[in-house]
C-alpha cells in the first residue's frame, strides 16, 4: 500500500521504536511507516488503517507493538475474533495487562457478554492503572446491558470516579455511559443532568452529549446545505413560473395580431 513520502517512521512512539530496534534497519523503517499510517487513519478510515496493519503484520509478526496495532485496526473494523487473537498474542509477548479491557470488549462484540463480565472479576483488573480500571468498568456495564441487566449496569457505573468533580481523559465517557443507562431505564431527569455533566467534561468532542441533550429538549437541527438547496429549488420554481407566464403572454399577443 502506498505511503506518502513525508511519512518517515520517525513519528512513531519512542517505546514502539525501541521494540522495532530488534529488526534490521530497513525493515524497521518499513514497519514503522506502516504503523504511522495505522495511527493516522484508524479513526477516519478504519478499513484503510486495517490494510496498513496487515502489511506491518506480514513484515514483523513477532513484535508485540505490531500485533497490538493489528488488533486495534481489526477492532476498529469490528473484526472482533481477529482483534482478540492479536491482542492475546501481544499480551503474551509483552506480559502486560493494558489490553485486558479491550479484550473483554471483543468478547462482547462476539456476543459473549458473560465472558466479559468474568474478565472484569479477574486479578488482572487490579493491575490496571486508573484509566484501565475505568475502561473495564465501562465494558462491564456494557456487558450487563447486553444481558438485559439495566439496573446492574447503572450500579456498575456508580463509582468514586463518577462522583469525582475532577476531569480526566475518561471522565466524559464515564458520565455519558451513566447518562445513557439512566435514560434507557426511563430516569430522564437524572439522565439529562449527567449528559450535561458529560458535555462539561468533554473538551475534545469524544461524545455526542450535546446532541443527546438537544434531542431530549426537542431541538431539531436543520442542515444549512439542505436549507440553501431548498431555497435554490424555490427560486428555480419561481423562474419556471415566470417563464410560463411570459410564454402565455406571448401566445396571447400573437393571437391578437392574427
Amino acid at each position: 500500500m502506498p505511503i506518502p513520502p513525508e511519512v518517515t517512521g520517525e513519528e512513531i512512539d519512542p517505546d514502539v521504536r525501541q521494540e522495532l530496534m530488534s529488526l534490521p534497519k530497513g525493515l524497521a523503517e518499513d514497519v514503522s511507516r506502516n504503523l504511522v499510517m495505522v495511527a493516522r487513519l484508524i479513526d477516519e478510515d478504519p478499513e484503510e488503517a486495517y490494510g496498513y496493519s496487515k502489511v506491518a503484520l506480514r513484515l514483523a509478526s513477532r513484535v508485540a507493538a505490531v500485533r497490538e496495532a493489528a488488533g486495534f485496526a481489526a477492532y476498529a473494523t469490528q473484526k472482533y475474533s481477529e482483534a482478540l487473537a492479536e491482542f492475546r498474542a501481544a499480551r503474551r509477548m509483552s506480559g502486560g495487562v493494558e489490553l485486558w479491557p479491550v479484550m473483554a470488549d471483543c468478547e462482547r462484540g462476539l456476543g459473549r457478554p458473560e465472558r466479559a463480565l468474568a474478565m472484569a472479576g479477574e486479578p488482572e483488573v487490579a493491575k490496571l492503572d486508573k484509566a484501565g480500571q475505568v475502561e473495564m468498568r465501562l465494558v462491564a456495564a456494557g456487558a450487563r446491558r447486553d444481558m438485559g441487566q439495566l439496573d446492574a449496569a447503572i450500579v456498575t457505573l456508580q463509582s468514586p470516579e463518577l462522583a469525582s468533580s475532577a476531569v480526566h481523559p475518561w471522565t466524559a465517557r464515564l458520565r455519558y455511559a451513566y447518562a445513557d443507562a439512566l435514560l434507557a431505564a426511563g430516569r430522564e431527569d437524572e439522565a439529562r443532568e449527567w449528559f450535561a455533566k458529560a458535555l462539561e467534561a468533554d473538551k475534545d468532542g469524544a461524545t455526542d452529549a450535546s446532541d443527546r441533550l438537544a434531542e431530549m429538549d426537542g431541538v431539531e437541527f436543520v442542515d444549512a446545505f439542505d436549507e440553501s438547496e431548498e431555497e435554490s429549488d424555490d427560486v428555480a420554481d419561481d423562474v419556471d413560473e415566470d417563464d410560463d407566464l411570459d410564454e402565455d403572454d406571448t401566445d396571447g399577443s400573437v393571437g391578437d395580431k392574427s
